[in-house]
C-alpha cells in the first residue's frame, strides 16, 4: 500500500461538532515533490463554523510547493530515530522504513492538541475494486460485552458492515460488527458517502477483516486495525463530491 494522496480534515469543535475535509496533499516521493491546496471543504467550513486558515498555509487560494514534507503532515507521524519506532510501525502493520505518507494515511495523524485528522484518498482499480485500512473508531462507547469481545478479535477474523440510521453523534453511520453480531466500533465518517454506494448499489460486494489488534498500553485510537475492500458501482469516483476539489486546479 503506498497511497499518493492525502485528506486533511478538521473538526469545528465550538458549534456544529462536524467535520470538513479542508485540504489535499500530494505526494511524489520519487522526485520529493508534495504540493498542498485546500479543497471546497474549507469554503465550506469558512462559511459555516468560522474555519482559520492554518498559520502554515495562510491563503486558501494559493498552490504551496515543497521538496520536504511540509512539517503540517511530518510532525504527526513517528520518525525513525525514536525508540519506540518499531513499535509504532507494528501497530500499523508496516515493515521497514515506509513512505510517512503511507503511515499516515493508516495512522490519521491524530493529536489531541488540535482538531485535524488526515486519511488517504480512495483509489480504484480498472476492476473498480478498491482496498483501504484503517483503525476502529469509536470502541469505548460501546456496551461492556462488546469491548470485552474486542479482547478475543484474531488477525484474519472476518467483519461486517451495517448501516446506522439513528447515530447520536452523526445521524448516519457505518457500523463495524462481528460474525457473532457484536457491534464493536465504527468505520471513520470519511468512508460513509462511498460505503453507503457500495452497501446499496453493490450488496455482498465488500468484505472486511481484522489484521491487528493492538493490546494496552497501545493508544486506544490504534486498539484495531481493520482492512475493507470491495468493488464499487460500475463508473462511480469515491471523494469526488465537491467538498474534495482543490480550490486551485
Amino acid at each position: 500500500m503506498n497511497p499518493q494522496t492525502l485528506f486533511l480534515a478538521w473538526q469545528d469543535k465550538n458549534r456544529t461538532r462536524g467535520w470538513f475535509p479542508v485540504g489535499r496533499l500530494d505526494s511524489d516521493r520519487a522526485h520529493s515533490a508534495y504540493r498542498f491546496r485546500y479543497t471546497a471543504g474549507a469554503d465550506i467550513a469558512q462559511r459555516e463554523a468560522g474555519f482559520p486558515p492554518l498559520l502554515d498555509f495562510p491563503d486558501l487560494h494559493q498552490d504551496y510547493r515543497s521538496r520536504e514534507l511540509f512539517p503540517m503532515f511530518k510532525n504527526r507521524v513517528i520518525m525513525p530515530g525514536r525508540p519506540d519506532f518499531a513499535d509504532y510501525l507494528a501497530r500499523l502493520d508496516l515493515e521497514g522504513e515506509p513512505d510517512p505518507i503511507e503511515m499516515l494515511a493508516i495512522d490519521g495523524g491524530f493529536r489531541a492538541t488540535d482538531s485535524f485528522e488526515v486519511f488517504p484518498k480512495i483509489e480504484t482499480l480498472e476492476d473498480g475494486s478498491f482496498r483501504c485500512r484503517f483503525f476502529l473508531h469509536g470502541w469505548r462507547h460501546v456496551n461492556p460485552e462488546a469491548q470485552q469481545r474486542l479482547n478475543t478479535l484474531v488477525t484474519g477474523e472476518p467483519l461486517y458492515l451495517s448501516l446506522e440510521l439513528t447515530n447520536p453523534a452523526t445521524g448516519t453511520a457505518i457500523q463495524i460488527q462481528t460474525e457473532d453480531y457484536h457491534m464493536i466500533g465504527w468505520a471513520p465518517r470519511y468512508l460513509l458517502k462511498d460505503l453507503m454506494a457500495v452497501m446499496s448499489q453493490t450488496p455482498h460486494q465488500y468484505s472486511a477483516f481484522v489484521v491487528r489488534v493492538n493490546p494496552v498500553p497501545a493508544p486506544s485510537k490504534q486498539r484495531v486495525l481493520i482492512e475493507l475492500g470491495g468493488h464499487l458501482p460500475a463508473g462511480y469516483q469515491p471523494m469526488s463530491s465537491q467538498e474534495f476539489e482543490p480550490l486551485v486546479r
